[in-house]
């Protein structure tokens, strides 16, 4: 499992912010959050996380093979990887800026909602976590009960 650095630590581990950045090939097709009917099959992501990422996906596709349940659950819906922008309420860049980490549903997933309520706190989306978490990436959900859709490649 890759040993990702504390977020305090990502400047100096992962460079400029939008800079050294690559496309990964999704193993299905995602839609885009905010606009359904468009459907991507690549996203951009910084180069040192790509292949963690791909063998995440890879696994999330075996563990949920179906596209109906993938959009039941809405891991199937794309809300953002590379967005060069602040924190909200902060001064510090977003782990977004360097393109390590993805968002998923935002919708039904929104930065306030904990587990009570959030679309991805539920059983069935627990081989989602876990793909991501077999790589070392970090749920602010699963850790802190908030902001389920995120996922990022730096440890707290």
């Amino acid at each position: 499992m890759p040993q990702w650095p504390r977020q305090k630590d990502v400047p100096a581990f992962y460079g400029a912010v939008g800079q050294n950045q690559a496309s990964l090939v999704l193993p299905y097709p995602m839609r885009i959050a905010w606009d359904k009917a468009r459907v991507v099959t690549k996203i951009t992501l910084h180069k040192k996380v790509i292949e963690s990422a791909g063998r995440a996906f890879e696994k999330i596709a075996k563990s949920y093979p179906d596209a109906k349940v993938r959009a039941d659950l809405g891991i199937d819906l794309f809300a953002g990887s590379l967005a060069v922008r602040k924190m909200r309420g902060s001064n510090a860049c977003s782990m977004h800026s360097w393109g390590i980490a993805i968002d998923f549903d935002s919708e039904r997933n929104p930065l306030r909602w904990g587990r009570d309520r959030a679309r991805l706190a539920q059983p069935d989306a627990i081989p989602f976590w876990e793909a991501w978490e077999s790589e070392g990436w970090v749920s602010l959900g699963r850790t802190k009960n908030f902001d389920w859709m995120h996922i990022q490649a730096a440890r707290l």
